[in-house]
């Protein structure tokens, strides 16, 4: 069977588009296409892709503290200031204006910390007539700077910084899993309706078969009766044994009609009317090591898988919590050149000619009395981490369990395919040897119809014992997690990016 991942995308993008079967009223259905069908037509798989991909949104949306920040400001001042050394003269008013033109853009680090470079702009111009400063009445200040800004204890490292892009990305690995747990789901509910309608349409074909061998006995019996060998009453009894024959291949069809409706709904085959199971349950022995079953079942199975990456999520939720009790303690480090003139062309070229450096460095101490917020912030990342684990150990359990369960249903089952068969064969048998005895005279009729009954009866177990015997192998399969392997349905963080990129696409920015 080949790879199932990009159909499964595809065919939810080109929802129903239709199938040449569509336009008939029965098809021939293999298991592996019945299952594919599933894949590429289940509304619940379909349904469940819009996870990933708006977890794939997430990740993306939590890697954006790494796009670079540009800002600018453009601004203008103009105010009245009066001088308290001139208070009683009329020249005392300062009539002050300015202009800012600033530019500044920043990036966040890895380690925590900001880095930015700005470019400042200031435009002054003012008529104070004091201190021997008239001359500067109209000046220019420019500065193009570099700073820094690092924690050095709280908030310090990448996977303080990356939290969110952590948990974020841990959340769609975990939407993925779910997804794999859905498609388990899908598909060995499809397989277990396959075996199930196949047995029906079995089932039936023992009804048809009883039926028309009751209608047998009842013209036997009549000619029996006519030549004298039977009594009359063994044509009631006959009679019965027919109409209760029909009753059952009445009861089985509705019941084969009922399953086809459940099939036809789960494979989305719209307008058919009968479906024809063409693969037969397998017979042969499935051998199974249950300490194998148990461990690839420890591995393998999704639901397992999404809670251990929860727990991945909460340990590093729950470290970056520790480090959040720590002092916040900042190294700054900033440096400059300046330049100051009374045109700007002047003020840049001093500015370039960096004779007017400006550099400072610093350290800030922050830490709030107490810090009750973020200890028990830990608190509860360590409780909710324990509790997790102690989720997983559970399931862990239940998992074995299940797994065990599952590999004796297989082995039982199994050796019901001898025993059922031994029973239908010896049914066919005995009903043989009292068809013969109702010739002779020595058996009535009912003695014969009761033996049909039990006929039926074996061909039922025997059916109903192959159908359990695959679905256990379908059960012990999906307990594993292993069903998805062997129906070769693989499934990554890459295939359900499709509907993001698409949705991406559609947009216009």
């Amino acid at each position: 069977m080949k790879r199932y991942v990009f159909c499964i995308v595809m065919n939810f993008c080109l929802l129903h588009s239709g199938l040449a079967q569509a336009q008939q009223n029965s098809i021939d259905l293999g298991l592996k296409e019945a299952v594919k069908m599933a894949l590429e037509r289940n509304l619940d798989i379909q349904a469940e892709l819009y996870n990933p991909a708006s977890a794939e949104a997430v990740v993306i949306k939590s890697k954006s503290i790494y796009n670079p920040f540009l800002s600018l400001f453009v601004g203008y001042q103009d105010l009245n200031v009066q001088q308290s050394f001139f208070i009683d003269s009329q020249s005392s008013v300062d009539r002050q204006k300015n202009a800012i033109y600033n530019a500044e853009i920043s990036q966040l680090l890895p380690g925590g910390g900001t880095i930015s470079a700005s470019f400042n702009n200031n435009w002054d111009q003012n008529n104070l007539d004091a201190f021997g400063i008239s001359n500067m009445d109209v000046y220019f200040r420019s500065k193009v700077g570099l700073s820094l800004s690092q924690p050095l204890l709280k908030n310090f490292g990448s996977e303080t910084t990356e939290l969110r892009i952590s948990v974020a990305k841990f959340d769609k690995e975990g939407s993925i899993e779910q997804l794999r747990t859905k498609l388990l789901d899908i598909v060995s509910q499809v397989m277990t309706q396959y075996n199930k309608l196949y047995s029906l349409h079995k089932n039936l074909e023992v009804k048809r078969t009883s039926l028309n061998l009751a209608e047998t006995i009842l013209n036997n019996t009549r000619d029996q009766v006519t030549a004298g060998v039977l009594p009359p009453i063994e044509i009631l009894n006959a009679q019965f044994g027919v109409a209760a024959q029909r009753k059952n291949y009445i009861d089985a069809e509705r019941a084969l009609r009922d399953q086809i409706g459940v099939l036809r709904v789960l494979l989305q085959l719209h307008g058919i009317t009968d479906i024809i199971p063409t693969d037969a349950p397998i017979r042969d022995e499935y051998k199974v090591d249950e300490s194998q079953e148990i461990q690839r079942g420890l591995t393998q199975r999704p639901d397992l898988r999404q809670m251990k990456i929860s727990l991945k999520s909460s340990e590093l939720q729950s470290r970056v919590a520790k480090t959040q009790i720590l002092p916040e303690l900042n190294a700054i480090a900033s440096a400059a050149f300046t330049g100051l003139a009374d045109n700007y062309n002047r003020d840049l070229e001093r500015v370039g000619s960096g004779q007017y450096p400006i550099w400072f460095v610093g350290l800030r101490l922050t830490y709030p009395i107490g810090n009750d917020s973020a200890r028990n912030d830990y608190i509860k990342s360590k409780l909710r981490t324990e509790q997790i684990k102690t989720q997983i150990k559970e399931l862990e359990e239940s998992v074995s369990n299940d797994v065990s369960t599952a590999v004796r249903a297989v082995s039982s089952g199994f050796l019901q395919l001898d025993v059922t068969a031994q029973g239908r064969s010896y049914a066919e048998e005995v009903l043989q040897a009292y068809i013969e005895k109702q010739k002779a005279g020595l058996a009535t009729t009912k003695d014969v119809l009761d033996e049909l009954n039990n006929l039926v009866v074996a061909q039922g177990n025997e059916i109903q014992a192959v159908t359990d015997y695959n679905n256990a192998i379908v059960t012990l399969m999906k307990t594993t997690g292993e069903l998805l392997e062997r129906q070769n349905v693989t499934i990554t963080d890459k295939d359900t990016d499709y509907l993001y990129d698409k949705s991406k696409q559609s947009i216009a920015f």
